[in-house]
């Protein structure tokens, strides 16, 4: 039997993880990251396809081909938090669980980073734990999946 697949997507500036801002973001690449996905999936028995994009248009576009392919959606927005619509649009579009990972503590930020377009369409949000937040999510799927399953 195929594992369920869950699409990790990550927005702007997240190549940029282990270089940009270590005191807010620490020292992990996005390469970590992912492998730490990947072991979770694993553990989960999940399968993830892992993605970033600084462009906004094609985060909606891997939203959109998420419809009818995977389980479920881990994504980061990054800088699109605050922004994107379209990228509601298409995560309301693609009628999957979402869960919504953030880094830092988004509400211990400055007061625009606070609020959030994406969390309209997330089934949970997990924010201010550092890259462990995406084992978290992944692992919060895992369970999201099981109960779509049953």
């Amino acid at each position: 039997m195929t594992p369920p697949l869950i699409v990790v997507l990550n927005g702007p500036n997240l190549n940029m993880l282990g270089v940009r801002e270590p005191e807010k973001y620490g020292n992990a690449t996005l390469d970590d990251v992912e492998a730490l996905c990947a072991e979770a999936a694993e553990e989960f028995g999940l399968a993830i396809d892992f993605r970033q994009t600084n462009s906004e248009g094609e985060l909606v576009t891997w939203v959109q081909e998420c419809r009818g392919r995977a389980a479920g959606i881990i994504i980061n927005p990054a800088g699109y938090t605050t922004t994107s619509i379209a990228l509601l649009d298409a995560l309301l579009l693609a009628e999957l669980p979402v869960i919504e990972v953030h880094i830092t503590n988004i509400h211990r930020r400055e007061e625009f980073r606070h609020h959030s377009y994406v969390s309209k369409a997330a089934t949970g949000v997990i924010c201010g734990l550092g890259v462990a937040g995406y084992a978290l999510a992944m692992r919060a799927m895992a369970e999201l999946v099981e109960q779509d399953e049953e």
